[in-house]
Order: C-alpha cells, then sequence, then structure tokens
C-alpha cells in the first residue's frame, strides 16, 4: 500500500521520462506554415487537401504567422531578393522549429541557374527534410512530414537542435 496519491490512484498511474512525453505530444502537434511561391505552393494544397489529409498526421493547423508555427515548409523558387524575408521568418518561429524544402526550387534551384535565384535554401536556413520532385508528389510530403515526426520523439528538450549554422546571409 502506498502513501499519498499512489493510494487512491491504485494501478491507474503512469510514469515516464518528461523527454518523451513532450516529444510524443510535439511530434502530433506539427502547426506547418507554408512559404509557398511558386507551383510547389499549389501541391501542399493538395497535400492539405481530403484525399491525402495531412490531418491524419497531426499538421492540418496551417499557419500564416510565422510566430504560430513551428514547421516551415518551403515550397518553390526563393530568389537572393526574398532570401532575406525567409530568413527573418525563419527566426520568428517558436522553438523546436523544424523545415522542409519541397520541390527541386527549393533544394537545389531547379532549371534556374542563374544569378537571382538561391541555389537551394540550405544556404539561408537550416534544412531538415528536402522533398524532390518538380513537382513533388503528395505522398513525398507526407513521408517527410513522418520523418520530422521521428525527429521530433527522438530529441531532447534540453539540448539544442540547430548548433552553429551559418548561411550566406549571416555575418
Amino acid at each position: 500500500m502506498g502513501l499519498g496519491i499512489e493510494s487512491s490512484l491504485g494501478d491507474s498511474i503512469l510514469t515516464t521520462k518528461l523527454d518523451a512525453a513532450v516529444n510524443w505530444g510535439r511530434s502530433y502537434s506539427l502547426w506547418p506554415m507554408a512559404f509557398g511561391t511558386a507551383c510547389c505552393g499549389i501541391e501542399f494544397m493538395a497535400v492539405a487537401a481530403s484525399r491525402y489529409d495531412v490531418s491524419r498526421f497531426g499538421a492540418e493547423v496551417v499557419r500564416f504567422s510565422p510566430r504560430q508555427a513551428d514547421l516551415l515548409i518551403v515550397a518553390g523558387t526563393i530568389s537572393y531578393k526574398q532570401a532575406p524575408i525567409l530568413k527573418k521568418i525563419y527566426e520568428q518561429m517558436c522553438e523546436p522549429k523544424w523545415v522542409i524544402s519541397m520541390g527541386a526550387c527549393a533544394c537545389s534551384g531547379g532549371f534556374y541557374d542563374n544569378y537571382a535565384t538561391v541555389q537551394g535554401i540550405d544556404e539561408i536556413i537550416p534544412v531538415d527534410e528536402y522533398v524532390a520532385g518538380c513537382p513533388p508528389r503528395p505522398e513525398a510530403v507526407l513521408d517527410a512530414i513522418m520523418r520530422i515526426q521521428e525527429k521530433a520523439k527522438n530529441e531532447s528538450i534540453i539540448k539544442d537542435r540547430v548548433k552553429e549554422y551559418k548561411g550566406f546571409l549571416d555575418a
């Protein structure tokens, strides 16, 4: 017989590590923000629609404010003129935050090999998952969200995720 609360609750008490409980909640309640600049933005709309239904993975609350989001989905071409805006949006997001680079243009500049297009957003912000394709399939985006969920389950709430990242906009 236990003392205190154990005596009244009996076998209905559950013990776990704080990391496991917090990470379980984080992994199944991702709040994405879509930064759609080209045709991949339309593909993300297909992911959120009823056929693919991103809400099955706990990511249906699409936010349009970086202060309310923890998953940034960059979908489309990023020019050097947009790079400081993308960096500022990333910095305004709450911790922990994750980034998905969606489509060939966001991952590697796509077929735009010119002076105005950033050749991959990993030159600006750290990227957690890449979704290849032009256009990328909705199943691939769902797969990237599931891999982000796995990363969120295995993190520690004490340690910093992104250590020293230097993009071309950092001094």
